[in-house]
């Protein structure tokens, strides 16, 4: 059956395939059906893995990841599919129509499960206007949109299908005003009908609909609470450096 949208994550320690030490290690945390938890992290610090992982395309060396009280392992790989959607970090799009992106390259694609998902990634008016709207050919990455447009129709690719968990990596990082508060406006869509998602990010205007906040620095939880709560320690710690900067110099 179709999982509930909480996710819980304890002890869980991974690393990329051919890596020779974790890039997590004990990361412990949930979300909850209805809520929007933001990742926040430099460059290097492990979101990335942490998304791999909650895919169940890096297995756990320790620990254990469950969606709606299961296992990732215990979902059939084309199932778990259906129930997250992913916008990766560096978005790739594939040979073939629009539609059929969207659509995760199925060849016979529910045309208003496209264009809903679509809608929803505010992309159904930038569709339409390509030569032949749904059905342009996409010649992969090679195609002539623009890395916002790409990342809008990507959008749409993880909105497809109903998904319960939607995990975002650095979302904002080919998108303008508008796509940005297209995907804030599907973000809150999702919160309203229980859904649950996963922002990884370290720009501010990506957590606006987070109510609560996790830092990961060096591959482990150093911080997680309320927005507030994590963004006034962030500063207050930032505030605090700068004074030992100034002491010092």
């Amino acid at each position: 059956p179709q999982p509930t949208a909480n996710m819980t994550v304890k002890g869980l320690t991974a690393m990329p395939p051919g890596a020779s030490a974790p890039t997590l290690r004990n990361v412990t945390f949930d979300v909850q059906p209805g809520e929007a938890l933001g990742v926040i992290g430099k460059s290097g610090s492990g979101k990335s893995t942490l998304a791999k992982a909650l895919l169940g395309l890096w297995p756990p060396m320790a620990g254990e990841i469950r969606l709606g009280g299961a296992t990732l392992a215990q979902f059939d790989p084309d199932d778990l599919g259906q129930h997250i959607g992913y916008l990766p970090q560096d978005v790739t799009l594939f040979n073939g129509s629009v539609a059929e992106n969207i659509a995760r390259m199925n060849r016979s694609p529910d045309a208003q499960a496209v264009i809903a998902a679509a809608k929803k990634a505010n992309a159904h008016e930038l569709i339409l206007s390509l030569q032949d709207g749904y059905d342009t050919f996409l010649e992969g990455n090679d195609s002539q949109l623009s890395g916002g447009q790409k990342q809008r129709i990507a959008l749409a690719r993880a909105l497809y299908g109903d998904p319960v968990l939607l995990i975002l990596d650095e979302p904002n990082s080919a998108l303008d005003s508008d796509g940005t508060e297209a995907l804030n406006a599907a973000v809150r869509e999702l919160k309203t009908q229980n859904k649950s998602v996963l922002i990884m990010t370290h720009r501010p205007m990506a957590i606006s609909e987070c109510e609560r906040l996790m830092v990961i620095e060096n591959g482990q939880v150093a911080k997680i609470g309320s927005q507030e709560e994590v963004l006034k320690s962030m500063v207050k710690n930032a505030n605090a450096i700068k004074r030992g900067i100034g002491r010092a110099g």
